[in-house]
């Protein structure tokens, strides 16, 4: 028997691109709150179900753990959650209603959730946790498990990472993880995170959980986690799952110090920005075992960048693209259609960046109106009934842009294409782009070779 048993609804086969990557992560999120709660005197489960069928296990889970309280925690690192996804939105309704059921109290935590307090209220919910989860669900389980008074439904922030204890690692059960990854890609990856939020203002990008706001651990601290799940799980491969990571040259600079002072270095991938991916930040990156930065580019027109409020420059690009090239470090840029204003023009620049700097790898995207951005404010006289994508390939185009979803998904084909395979493989891919741009209007200039 537990007090409380956590799960998330983030499932992996669920996901028609996820399994085509089949680059299945732990709930990170949900293990840092189990770690909270247990700290505080709670006895705690897990059920995850990224790699299991939901249903089913949730069902067994609640027979054997018999739990007095379920709390339903997003992942709040995992950019799947923060895509607020209908498919994952199904799988938490479903749990909330079973709970009820049961007459069990459950309470949730998440992006979608956020968005969606109501709806997720009448699915069967008690409360809904908005924002920073690891203070306020201590007051959900004070109320709902002693008797404290209903917490208030405000954010909690959490201004001091310091004071977390590490994820609740002999929860997880690692050998799935390490199964699907090995017979995948021949490595295992887990993942970690060093800081939480992001302090850039691009107008498209949601922030129901962290705000503007952006804290990050001790370089030591992080550096003492890496070295645990190297001593505890043996991967081969990190993924720091920051929204910023390395954001001060300070701060990387003494993480690699302590890395190879404590021998914790383990190779990994993180995410920044192509101003942030200065010589010497490149340097310590490598030195602490960065072997991939993955960077959000968004477009090749400095106009688009602008109308994002991205803040970056189209030669920023080029200058990060050699400083990781000079020191041996893998390029993923993720780039974004149909911002509005983007026209055939400006797409064009976005293909010729692609090709003059040569990333080692791309993810792209179409533009995706999230509620509380001012890019949704935009376009929300345009938006229909669907108001989120099913899963992470969806890439349908909410609002009225330039072009069709059909030459929108056709256009990241063959540009993935082409960076992975060659420019010769996706001749056929970029003859099919043609085509549907042709379709959508016939009074742009074309000069886009095959």
């Amino acid at each position: 028997m537990a007090d409380i048993l956590l799960t998330h609804s983030n499932h992996l086969y669920n996901d028609r691109k996820q399994i085509r990557k089949m680059q299945p992560y732990p709930p990170l999120q949900t293990l840092l709150a189990a770690a909270c709660l247990r700290r505080a005197g709670y006895s705690v489960a897990l059920f995850d179900p990224t790699l299991q069928p939901p249903r089913p296990g949730f069902e067994n889970a609640l027979a054997e753990h018999r739990p007095h309280m379920v709390a339903v925690v997003e992942d709040n690192f995992n950019y799947l959650t923060k895509m607020c996804l209908t498919r994952n939105r199904e799988v938490a309704c479903w749990m909330a209603a079973t709970c009820r059921e049961a007459a069990i109290p459950a309470v949730v935590n998440g992006a979608d959730a956020s968005d969606r307090s109501p709806e997720y209220l009448a699915a069967g919910f008690r409360h809904v946790i908005r924002g920073e989860v690891e203070q306020s669900i201590l007051d959900a389980a004070a109320w709902l498990l002693e008797g404290a008074p209903r917490p208030q439904p405000f954010p909690r922030p959490l201004a001091d990472l310091d004071s977390l204890p590490m994820p609740a690692w002999d929860l997880l059960d690692a050998a799935p993880y390490r199964a699907a990854w090995r017979k995948a890609h021949g490595y295992f990856s887990l993942n970690l995170v060093s800081s939480r939020g992001c302090p850039y203002r691009c107008n498209w990008c949601a922030k129901p959980i962290w705000g503007d706001t952006y804290h990050s651990r001790s370089a030591r601290l992080i550096a003492d986690e890496l070295r645990e799940v190297k001593r505890r799980f043996a991967p081969d491969h990190i993924w720091f799952a920051d929204d910023i990571f390395a954001l001060s040259q300070q701060w990387t600079h003494e993480f690699a110090e302590v890395v190879e002072s404590l021998d914790a270095k383990i190779p990994f991938k993180m995410q920044s920005r192509c101003d942030l991916m200065t010589r010497q930040t490149v340097a310590d990156l490598r030195r602490a075992g960065c072997d991939e930065v993955w960077m959000g580019v968004e477009s090749g027109s400095q106009d688009i960048l602008d109308a994002m409020d991205k803040g970056t420059r189209v030669r920023q690009v080029f200058e990060a693209r050699e400083n990781l090239r000079r020191h041996g470090v893998r390029a993923g840029f993720f780039l974004q259609f149909g911002y509005p204003g983007e026209t055939w023009n400006e797409i064009e620049k976005t293909i010729a960046l692609v090709r003059d700097t040569g990333p080692d790898d791309i993810g792209v995207s179409v533009s995706y109106p999230l509620p509380g951005t001012k890019f949704h404010r935009m376009v929300s006289g345009q938006l229909g009934p669907k108001e989120n994508w099913s899963d992470s390939d969806d890439l349908d185009m909410m609002f009225q842009g330039a072009f069709s979803t059909d030459f929108y998904r056709t256009l990241a084909d063959a540009l993935h294409l082409e960076v992975r395979e060659g420019r010769e493989a996706a001749a056929g891919a970029w003859r099919n782009v043609l085509a549907l741009r042709e379709t959508c209007t016939r009074k742009m200039p074309i000069w886009i070779s095959c």
